[in-house]
């Protein structure tokens, strides 16, 4: 296992992450594992200075023959950590850094963990399906009780796996709210909510009652710490997507489709 201290130090060992350790295994034969885990604090909201709150995750995920995952609480910090260490693939371990003073209770006991490779519900909605991970799944717990006011019904689903995505979840949920809104940290071109919008659109077309939504980071270098409020996506964001999926007066439309 190693660290690599801040997201933004990362670079100088990508070259080797993703031509070597992402290959050897295949390029063996199988002959040469690559139990490796490298643990990645990433993201924003800390206030931090240059190149300490990056969101790189795409980066990897994109990369065959490498484990993205991304834990948002501590029972999943305990549980993925554990499950990535036992892994003989190499795995990235993304941790959301203002997520580090989170309290929960943690059983070290659990006999079953939810696989490596498993997306969570972690909360049961029939109106909207809310996909996200690491930092802002907690944000989007906050939307879902928000939107109860409204009587809208969230669910949210926290992907836990960057990659490979458990789009099994993501499509069942989808197919039962028939709307997709996905947020995410890092800016909206070439990230995670693009393939999961086009993997769902693939998968759920007859099932969609409106085009899924993106809330994201902006396609902008990552701001200095007095404008990162701005830049990240917060309830109010995702709760304007929500609108925007149902029909509803938005920021973008400005008017309603519903009566």
């Amino acid at each position: 296992m190693c660290e690599i201290q801040f997201d933004g130090f990362i670079y100088p060992g990508f070259d080797q992450i993703v031509t070597q350790v992402a290959k050897l295994h295949y390029r063996t034969g199988g002959a040469v594992k690559m139990p490796i885990t490298i643990r990645v604090p990433f993201g924003g909201g800390i206030g931090a200075v240059e190149h300490h709150s990056e969101s790189p995750e795409a980066y990897f995920a994109h990369t065959a023959g490498l484990r993205v995952v991304s834990c948002s609480n501590p029972q999943d910090a305990y549980d993925l950590i554990r499950l990535a260490i036992a892994s003989d693939d190499p795995v990235l371990f993304f941790e959301p850094k203002r997520r580090y003073w989170a309290k929960g209770p943690v059983d070290q006991g659990l006999v079953e963990p939810l696989p490596l490779d498993r997306a969570r519900v972690v909360r049961p909605g029939t109106d909207v399906t809310l996909v996200t991970y690491g930092p802002l799944v907690m944000t989007a717990l906050d939307a879902a009780t928000a939107a109860d006011g409204d009587g809208i019904s969230i669910e949210v689903v926290d992907l836990r796996s960057l990659s490979p995505l458990d789009l099994a979840t993501i499509e069942a949920s989808v197919r039962k709210t028939g709307r997709l809104v996905v947020t995410h940290e890092a800016a909206q071109s070439g990230g995670l909510g693009a393939e999961i919008t086009a993997s769902v659109t693939e998968r759920c077309f007859d099932f969609l009652e409106a085009a899924p939504a993106r809330v994201t980071g902006f396609d902008v270098p990552y701001p200095a710490a007095s404008l990162e409020d701005h830049f990240l996506p917060d309830l109010d964001r995702i709760l304007d997507a929500v609108d925007r999926v149902l029909g509803r007066r938005n920021s973008l439309t400005g008017w309603s489709i519903t009566k």
